[in-house]
Formats: C-alpha cells, sequence, structure tokens
C-alpha cells in the first residue's frame, strides 16, 4: 500500500483513469436525470481531480476521477463537460440546495411539534 493511498488518492492518480465503481455511480446518474452537465473540478491538496454532475434541477453528485478520467468524462457519458474555475457552478445548484435546507428545517420542526403533542 502507498502512502497516498491512505488519504484515497494513490488509486486515481497512478492509474490515471476512473474508479470503476464511481463511473458505474456517474454513468447511473446520468441516466436518472437529464439536463446533466458535468463540471471538473481541480486538483486540491486534498483530493484529486473531481467532477460534479449537476442535473437540471439543481440535483447534484460529485466523485474522483483523474485527470485522464475526466478528459474522457464527456466522451463516455455523453454530456457537456465544463472546467469549473472557468464557468463556476451553475445557479440551479445553488438554489437546490437552498430548497433542500429549508424541507430539511421544515421537517425537524415538524418532527418537534409531533413531539410535543399528548
Amino acid at each position: 500500500m502507498a502512502f497516498l493511498d491512505l488519504f484515497g488518492r494513490g488509486g486515481t492518480a497512478r492509474r490515471g483513469d476512473i474508479d470503476p465503481e464511481a463511473m458505474a455511480h456517474l454513468t447511473a446518474w446520468t441516466r436518472n436525470h437529464y439536463g446533466v452537465e458535468a463540471f471538473v473540478e481541480p486538483r486540491t491538496t486534498v483530493s484529486d481531480v473531481s467532477v460534479m454532475l449537476v442535473a437540471h434541477d439543481g440535483e447534484w453528485t460529485r466523485r474522483v476521477v483523474g485527470e485522464r478520467g475526466a478528459q474522457r468524462l464527456s466522451a463516455a457519458l455523453g454530456i457537456p463537460v465544463y472546467d469549473a474555475r472557468r464557468v463556476g457552478y451553475p445557479q440551479r445548484m445553488r438554489d437546490y440546495e437552498s430548497r433542500r435546507r429549508i424541507l430539511e428545517r421544515r421537517a425537524a420542526e415538524w418532527e418537534l411539534s409531533d413531539d410535543t403533542r399528548p
């Protein structure tokens, strides 16, 4: 086991290919959503190159793909791929997260009100 394997970076960085499990997730997610676009995120000190898929309604998922995997992603999934550093993230993703937080807060408040009833 390589030292970087302890941090989850070694496998993808060495092979330069997408992990089969990550690719299966991205493929299934793309098939189950429409209007999907990919946003490639740069390598950071804690993670390799990753991709964020964003659907038409703002729902999203993220997986580590490695640099070579990111280059192959468009052909593999048949979706547009953008550089997140250049174009940023779509507003629909932030709107989706805001809606999700509101719904979670309402659900928590509803549970609290149910617990206080005799």
